[in-house]
């Protein structure tokens, strides 16, 4: 029986493999791009302040495969400033649009916005979507290890650093960490969300912590909806926390994010 990710990946894969636009023309624009945000970066300062908490990374995100809709009319914009007010160190975008329902322009608008650093959440599969996330404006890619083999992988994440935009890799389980790590990561995301049955497990970013070497930024994703959480993960050594469902269903994202960062 086909998952939620067989049926993402299969049509990102389709996509791509439709895409006659020449890579050499991609790859010459991306790399005049100017320099980006830098958001690893942002990430290592905010973590050397901390007190007690990690720093958020705030998403902007329309809706979910397993959820349904979740703010399926949001202003990309008026959400970026809510989150650069709140204390977020970095944004989260979503710009899948079947599966989970971004808008074209989501991306440039939320960047246009503030002057917080962005990563492109998205299903990155081969160069041309590298160098779409560096056209766009993004800061920062995200690599899942679930998705991609070995040489995709290391070639993605050297494309990346390349390009001057970030590689996030997302991981799962040991194995997984293994294989980001032998590719030179030093920003992992542990998510705690299953992508074959879309399920949460709150204690797996815990488990995770202790593969994940000192020089790495560990981000913790997905099941951190309340201060306890974010700061068991802080505790935990998480340097930041992304967070999408809890903040795009607040009514008031500024106030939620500042409790999740352990303002009064």
């Amino acid at each position: 029986m086909a998952t939620y990710l067989d049926e993402i990946v299969a049509a990102h894969r389709a996509a791509a493999a439709a895409d006659a636009r020449p890579i050499e023309a991609l790859l010459d624009r991306a790399r005049v791009q100017p320099s980006g945000r830098h958001f690893e970066d942002a990430l290592r300062v905010a973590a050397a302040t901390a007190t007690g908490y990690p720093a958020v990374i705030a998403e902007v995100k329309r809706r979910s495969p397993s959820q349904g809709p979740l703010a399926p009319d949001l202003d990309p914009a008026a959400l970026a400033q809510a989150y650069e007010a709140g204390g977020a160190t970095c944004l989260s975008v979503l710009t899948d649009r079947d599966f989970f329902g971004a808008q074209p322009d989501d991306l440039i608008e939320a960047r246009g916005a503030c002057s917080l650093p962005i990563l492109r959440k998205d299903f990155t599969l081969g160069p041309a979507d590298v160098c779409d996330a560096v056209l766009m404006g993004a800061d920062a890619v995200l690599l899942i290890a679930a998705v991609l083999d070995d040489a995709e992988l290391a070639d993605l994440h050297g494309l990346a650093h390349e390009l001057r935009v970030d590689p996030l890799v997302e991981v799962h389980d040991e194995a997984e960490a293994e294989r980001a790590l032998a590719v030179g990561a030093t920003l992992i995301g542990v998510n705690q969300r299953d992508l074959v049955t879309f399920e949460v497990d709150t204690a797996r970013a815990e488990r995770m912590s202790s593969v994940l070497p000192d020089h790495v930024v560990r981000v913790a994703e997905s099941g951190i909806a309340s201060p306890d959480d974010a700061r068991r993960l802080g505790r935990a050594g998480y340097h930041a926390v992304l967070v999408g469902e809890t903040l795009v269903r607040s009514v008031d994202p500024v106030a939620t994010l500042r409790n999740l960062r352990g303002e009064p």
